[in-house]
C-alpha cells in the first residue's frame, strides 16, 4: 500500500502502553461483577479525516453498546508490526488490530489471528466479493485455510490528469467502461509531450507494487509454484508493463526523467504547472490533489490503461481479532458494526480509497463525479488477488532484490535481460531460504 506518513514517537509509547494496559490475554479485560467487557482496537488511520471518521465510529459503539466499550489506541504504519511481534509473544495484543493483507500471512501462520470463518455474520460476508476474501485467506498454524481478517479498503492505480492538457491533444478520453489500452496510453502520451511539457511522469522510487499490481494486465504474476516450490518467474507476460513504462521513457521520450526517483507525491508541483499531463498512481493521491493544486488547475481522473485485461492486484486494509482475545465474539460484533455499508463508505472517503463493501460502493458518496470518486470506486471490479503477496519471502525478495533491480532498469542503467535475470537468480536465492 501507500507510504504512510509518521506518526510521533509518543503514539508509539501509546500504543505499547494500551495495548498492554489490560494484563495481557489479548488486550481486553474480562468482565466481573457487572462491568462491560473491554476491547482494544489498534487503528492505523493517519490522515485526517480518516482519523476522525474511526473514533467517531467507536465512540458510535459505545454508545449504543453500555456492555462493550471499545478504546481506540492509535497506531503507526511505521512500525506495527515489529510492535506486534512484540505484543503477540507477551500476551498483550489489542483484540482488534488494524493491518493490510500482506502482514496477516506470517501472523496467521504463527497461530497469532483467529480464524475467523465460522465467525463471519452471514450479512457481512455477503456483503463483500469473493475476490476481497481471496486477499485475507491463508494457512493458519495447523495447515489448514482460513480467514483471518475482514477486508475493508483496497487501492487501485488510476491516472490523474491535467484536463486542459487532455483537452488540447485532441486524443480519445477513456472511460470506466472503455479504459486507454497500453498502446493507446503510449499514444496519448506522444501528443501530449511538446513545447517543454512531457505526456506522462513514472515517480519510481518505490517501483515494485506499481509495476507487479500493473503487470496483472497481461498475465504477469513474477513467482509460479511447482510440485509446492514456488520459484521467480520473469516471462513475456512480465516483461510487457516494464518494457512499456520503459519505451516511454528512452524510446519516445514522452515521460518526464525528472520525476523517475521521485515518491509518488514528489511529482505533483511540476505537475500543477503543466510540466508532465499524466501522473498514474494510487486512487489516494486524488485527496493531495484536490487540496493542494491551484484554484485554476482543472484535473480529470482516468481508468489505468488495460492490456489482455484490466486486472490489477489488490492489496487489502484489514481488521482482524488476536488469537489470545478474552472477548473474540465480542471483537467480531464491533468490527461487524465498524464496517458495514454506511461505516465502510465513511472510511473509504476519509482514506480515499475504495470500500469492498458492495453496499458502500453503491453510496452516492463513493460514485459521484467530483474528485474522481466514479472512476476510483469502478476500478475497483478489476482487483483480483494479487498472487506476490501470498508468496513466502516476497517482503525480502522485494526489498532487497525487486526495488533496486527496477530502479536500475527504469534509470537505464541495465537491459531487461539483466534485470530479469537478477530478478530470477538473486529471487531465488531469496525465496530457497523461506522454503527449506
Amino acid at each position: 500500500m501507500r507510504i504512510k506518513s509518521a506518526l510521533a514517537a509518543a503514539a508509539v509509547v501509546a500504543l505499547a502502553a494500551a495495548c498492554g494496559s489490560s494484563g495481557g490475554g489479548g488486550g481486553g479485560e474480562a468482565a466481573s461483577s457487572g462491568e462491560p467487557v473491554k476491547l482494544n482496537f489498534l487503528s492505523l488511520a493517519w490522515q485526517k479525516e480518516s482519523v476522525a471518521a474511526n473514533k467517531q465510529l467507536v465512540e458510535e459503539w459505545n454508545k449504543a453498546n453500555p456492555k462493550t466499550q471499545v478504546t481506540y489506541v492509535q497506531g503507526s504504519w511505521d512500525n506495527v508490526n515489529d510492535q506486534l511481534v512484540t505484543q503477540f509473544a507477551g500476551g498483550t495484543a489489542p483484540d482488534v488490530i488494524h493491518n493490510d493483507s500482506p502482514a496477516l500471512a506470517g501472523f496467521a501462520s504463527d497461530g497469532y489471528l483467529l480464524d475467523l470463518t465460522s465467525k463471519l455474520p452471514a450479512d457481512l460476508k455477503g456483503d463483500i466479493p469473493q475476490s476481497a476474501w481471496g486477499t485475507v485467506t491463508f494457512n493458519g498454524g495447523k495447515g489448514e485455510q482460513g480467514v483471518y481478517g475482514v477486508p475493508f479498503l483496497q487501492e487501485s492505480q488510476v491516472i490523474i490528469a491535467n484536463k486542459k492538457l487532455l483537452d488540447a491533444s485532441k486524443v480519445r478520453v477513456p472511460t470506466a467502461d472503455n479504459p486507454w489500452t497500453w498502446d493507446e496510453f503510449s499514444e496519448a502520451a506522444k501528443k501530449m509531450t511538446k513545447g517543454g511539457t512531457f505526456g506522462v511522469a513514472w515517480p519510481m522510487k518505490s517501483p515494485v507494487n506499481k509495476t507487479l499490481n500493473l503487470a496483472l494486465n497481461f498475465g504477469g504474476t513474477f513467482f509460479q509454484t511447482t510440485d509446492g516450490k514456488t520459484t521467480v518467474k520473469v516471462g513475456p507476460e512480465e516483461r510487457e508493463v516494464l518494457q512499456r513504462i520503459h519505451d516511454q521513457l528512452y524510446k519516445d521520450k514522452s515521460a518526464d526523467p525528472a520525476a523517475l526517483g521521485q515518491g509518488t507525491a514528489d511529482p505533483l508541483p511540476a505537475f500543477y504547472k503543466g510540466k508532465f499531463a499524466l501522473l498514474p498512481a494510487g486512487v489516494y493521491l486524488r485527496q493531495q490533489v484536490a487540496e493542494q493544486a491551484p484554484d485554476d488547475f482543472d484535473w480529470v481522473t482516468l481508468p489505468a490503461p488495460k492490456g489482455t485485461s484490466a486486472q490489477q492486484g489488490a492489496v487489502s486494509q484489514t481488521l482482524s481479532i488476536a488469537q489470545d482475545s478474552k472477548h473474540p465474539d465480542e471483537a467480531m460484533k464491533f468490527i461487524s458494526f465498524f464496517l458495514n455499508g454506511a461505516n465502510q463508505a465513511k472510511l473509504a472517503k476519509g482514506d480515499w480509497l475504495l470500500p469492498t463493501s458492495q453496499t458502500a460502493a453503491a453510496d452516492p458518496a463513493m460514485t459521484t463525479q467530483e474528485n474522481g470518486w466514479d472512476v476510483a470506486t469502478a476500478s475497483a471490479k478489476n482487483l483480483v488477488v494479487a498472487p506476490f503477496l501470498k508468496v513466502n519471502g516476497f517482503d525480502e525478495w522485494k526489498s532487497k532484490v525487486a526495488t533496486p533491480v527496477l530502479q536500475e532498469y527504469f534509470a537505464n542503467k541495465i537491459t531487461i535481460d539483466d534485470a530479469a535475470k537478477r530478478l530470477v537468480e538473486d529471487g531465488n536465492q531469496v525465496l530457497e531460504r523461506y522454503q527449506q
